[in-house]
């Protein structure tokens, strides 16, 4: 892209001009990509935007709105941060391999990285495990690599061959590789995080913790200045086992209650994917759904509502592997565009 017409809106002609060529092969990788999972009998839905609840992290911030009935009388409802609850929902309902480009929205994030408004594409296969969503997204970057005439990903000074093997790592043994932080010492057996032990393992290294600083918070602080920049770099990184206490939806790994069955894509150092062997304890998820509001309403004074339907819908949702991966972002970095809002055909006003 010209420099010259950075600063210029992107809709005037010169900037859109720049542009076109990056869009363009948007369109081609997501063509391929659509091709690739009928190819393999995937069937496309498109989940409603509009739902009960965004999610429930605790970190991840949605956008509300009012739906107002025929009877004038409104409810709160939420853009959702990913189609998951309402796809879980069809395999539920029956569906066994089904995909979405879905639309998402999560407020409280705008960079070079992150748009408010971005295209995840999610995927789900009941009956298989985990890796096989693994094999997937690497299929995927290749693929977007390739339609975009490219022998790598790039993403600035970044270089990662995606047609490389990848190489795949357990979130413990990326703490140990690039922070000589033993993080399994600080779970106990039952998967309980043990936050006196981190700070010690991170005092020693000479990190800094803050006297209100949480067990996640100070993973999250690890894995983002020490590990993080050293992921996908040559080839594609799979950061697998994340700790129980970091699932989210996944369920824990059945030989060590320690971690969980849930790993991230990375290639030049920027996540591209979140994948999960996928928990249908509906009771399990309350509580964690409960543990992450608590912790969102002591952090940022807020929670979302429980989709009630959603967790119905678990207790009779078979055993299925699901991932999300940032459409936009593969796009990226198969194009080398050093900005998200550069392969977004209309980006979010600033």
């Amino acid at each position: 892209m010209k420099a010259k017409n950075m600063d210029q809106p992107w809709w005037t002609p010169a900037r859109h001009a720049d542009r076109r060529q990056i869009l363009l092969a948007r369109n081609r990788i997501q063509a391929a990509m659509r091709v690739w999972l009928a190819e393999r009998e995937f069937i496309e839905v498109d989940p409603s935007a509009l739902a009960i609840s965004p999610g429930n992290e605790a970190h991840l911030h949605g956008f509300m709105t009012e739906a107002i009935g025929n009877d004038g009388v409104g409810r709160a409802m939420y853009l959702h941060t990913s189609p998951e609850f309402a796809m879980k929902k069809l395999l539920a309902a029956g569906e066994r391999r089904i995909a979405a480009f879905a639309h998402v929205y999560r407020n409280r994030e705008r960079g070079a990285l992150h748009s408010p408004e971005f295209t995840m594409l999610e995927w789900y296969r009941v009956g298989e495990g985990y890796e096989v969503l693994m094999a997937d997204a690497v299929a995927f970057c290749r693929l977007a690599a390739k339609v975009a005439g490219s022998a790598t990903l790039r993403f600035r000074d970044k270089i990662c061959d995606p047609f490389a093997e990848p190489e795949r790592l357990s979130v413990a043994g990326a703490f140990s590789r690039y922070a000589g932080v033993e993080l399994l010492g600080s779970i106990r057996p039952d998967g309980e995080p043990d936050a006196v032990v981190l700070a010690a393992e991170l005092t020693r290294i000479g990190l800094r913790v803050a006297a209100d600083d949480t067990w996640p918070d100070m993973l999250s602080r690890v894995l983002g200045e020490l590990v993080e920049p050293h992921l996908g770099m040559g080839r594609i990184t799979i950061l697998d086992e994340y700790p129980s206490a970091e699932a989210a939806l996944a369920r824990k790994h059945p030989g060590d209650a320690r971690v969980a069955e849930r790993f991230e894509v990375y290639a030049c150092g920027v996540e591209l994917a979140n994948g999960f062997g996928e928990l249908t304890n509906p009771d399990e998820q309350r509580r964690r759904f409960h543990l992450e509001m608590d912790e969102k309403a002591r952090v940022y004074g807020e929670r979302y509502p429980l989709d009630e339907d959603f967790l119905q819908a678990l207790a009779i949702m078979p055993a299925s592997s699901g991932i999300a991966m940032g459409f936009d972002r593969v796009v990226m970095l198969a194009t080398g565009a050093p900005r998200i809002d550069d392969v977004i055909w209309a980006p979010v006003p600033e």
